[in-house]
């Protein structure tokens, strides 16, 4: 099972970005889904995650409204606005291997990761 993920860059703060994430020889669909995030010097933390229906979400604290996560069937989203040099680091994109489940905020939930895409935000 493996996730890709895309649609990282290098942008200016302020600028936005949209990740994407999809499964190859794994469907997403019905699995609960999530995005971490490691910075340089940093523990991995939750970013935002994402039910199996597609109809909640939980963004971690420091999200404050910018950004949005989405799912339709084969592939999930992260639509990152109004980005802060703070959100610089490497992006994973995780699903539970179960089916049905919520909006998990702990990695241990999250049994398949992706590779990372970097997201670079200058000031």
């Amino acid at each position: 099972v493996q996730l890709q993920a895309s649609g990282g860059g290098s942008v200016q703060a302020g600028e936005s970005l949209t990740l994407s994430c999809a499964g190859a020889g794994f469907s997403l669909s019905d699995h609960s889904l999530g995005w971490f995030r490691r910075a340089p010097g940093k523990e991995r933390e939750h970013v935002a995650s994402i039910n199996w229906s597609g109809h909640l979400t939980h963004y971690g604290d420091f999200v404050k409204g910018r950004f949005t996560m989405s799912r339709d069937n084969d592939k999930v989203r992260l639509q990152m606005n109004s980005l802060e040099p703070e959100d610089t680091g490497v992006y994973y994109c995780a699903a539970d291997r179960l089916t049905r489940g919520g909006t998990y905020t702990s990695a241990t939930n999250f049994d398949y990761w992706g590779q990372g895409t970097q997201v670079t935000v200058s000031s």
